[in-house]
C-alpha cells in the first residue's frame, strides 16, 4: 500500500512539474483595466469609493472632489489634472501614480502608502499627509509648496510632511 502512494506521489509531482497550473488570481483590477480610458474626465465627486481600485487607467481631468477613497488604490495610474479636493484617501495605496497637476487640496492622506508616485505642480493647500509613506525626494517637492491646515482633522500640511 505505501509504495502505490509513493509512486503515484512521484507522478503527480512529475505531471504538476511538466504541466504547471498557471494562477490567476481574481480581482477589481482586471476590471479596471477593461475601462481603458473610458473613466477620463469621470465625475466621482461626493460618491463612496471604499475600497475601489483603479489600476493601469488614464483617470485624466477625472472629479472625485470630496469623494471616500478610505482603503483604495490607484496602481500605476495616470490621475493627471485630477480633482481629489477634500477626499478621504486615508489607508489607500498609490503606487507608481502620476500626480501632476493634480488638486490635493483639503485631502486626507493619513496612513497612505504613495511610493514611487510623482507629485509635479500639484495643489495641497491644507492636505494631511499624516503617517503617509512618500519618497523622500516627493516630500522635498511638496514641502516646497505645503501651506494650510485641513479643514476636517486640523492637522497642518507642512506639519503632516515633516517639512523641516
Amino acid at each position: 500500500m505505501r509504495y502505490w502512494q509513493v509512486l503515484a506521489g512521484l507522478v503527480l509531482a512529475i505531471v504538476l512539474f511538466l504541466f504547471p497550473l498557471s494562477a490567476e488570481a481574481a480581482s477589481s483590477s482586471s476590471i479596471s483595466r477593461s475601462a481603458g480610458n473610458a473613466l477620463k474626465g469621470q465625475d466621482f465627486s461626493g460618491q463612496s469609493l471604499i475600497g475601489k481600485e483603479y489600476s493601469n487607467l488614464i483617470l485624466e481631468n477625472a472629479n472625485f472632489s470630496d469623494a471616500d477613497l478610505r482603503g483604495g488604490v490607484f496602481n500605476g495610474s495616470v490621475l493627471q489634472g485630477v480633482n481629489l479636493h477634500g477626499v478621504d484617501f486615508s489607508d489607500g495605496i498609490a503606487y507608481l501614480v502620476v500626480f501632476k497637476g493634480a488638486d490635493l487640496s483639503d485631502a486626507i492622506f493619513t496612513n497612505a502608502m504613495m511610493l514611487r508616485s510623482t507629485f509635479d505642480n500639484v495643489n495641497i493647500t491644507g492636505a494631511d499627509f499624516s503617517n503617509a509613506v512618500l519618497d523622500r525626494l516627493e516630500v522635498k517637492k511638496l514641502c516646497a509648496e505645503a501651506s494650510g491646515v485641513n479643514s476636517k482633522t486640523g492637522v497642518s500640511t507642512r506639519e503632516s510632511l515633516g517639512c523641516q
